[in-house]
């Protein structure tokens, strides 16, 4: 497989292209305006001035064309451009060579994939709370029932004791013991 000229496995390919697309594009800026343009802008001026200006024009193109360059390269050493691009470069080629990775993968597929993965987990979820929220019922039931029972025994409790109060303070009064 190659891509711009280059083969996937040679190290340093994207920096060459990198390289070449940005010389090509300052190229292309700094040369914009041709001589003919620049005859038209400089119209009045002498044919001599004319020429002068443009030579002028042509040095200060070319250093200022080097200097970029220069300083495009300086920052590409600086930042390691080389080898993040080779890095890349690598991570490309071992997915393009991994029979699971896909270039084809159909972003809608996923969405509903994932949509239907939430769904479910969002029907497990409330499934979870119902049956929570029945159980909280059932233990509020459980303690109302037990409150009840215990004012029902401490109820009864009080009229046991009511109870003996009233036969011992009859027979207190009385001397007597009732017939068993």
């Amino acid at each position: 497989m190659e891509t711009s000229g280059h083969e996937m496995g040679v190290p340093g390919y994207r920096q060459s292209d990198l390289k070449k697309s940005f010389k090509s594009a300052l190229r292309s800026l700094l040369t914009a305006c041709s001589k003919h343009d620049f005859y038209d802008i400089f119209s009045k001026f002498s044919k001599a001035e004319q020429e002068l200006l443009y030579r002028l024009y042509t040095q200060v193109v070319v250093n200022l064309h080097q200097t970029l360059e220069d300083e495009f390269d300086a920052q590409c050493h600086e930042t390691q451009v080389g080898p993040i691009l080779d890095t890349v470069e690598q991570l490309v080629e071992e997915q393009s060579l991994d029979p699971l990775f896909s270039d084809k993968t159909n972003v809608m597929d996923i969405a509903n994939d994932l949509t239907t993965a939430k769904k479910s987990e969002i029907q497990k979820l409330s499934s979870l709370l119902q049956r929570a929220e029945e159980q909280n019922r059932q233990m509020e039931a459980r303690i109302d029932l037990l409150r009840k029972q215990t004012q029902e025994v401490s109820g009864t409790a009080d009229r046991v004791q009511k109870l003996k109060d009233g036969i011992s303070g009859y027979f207190e009064g009385n001397d007597k013991l009732p017939p068993i």
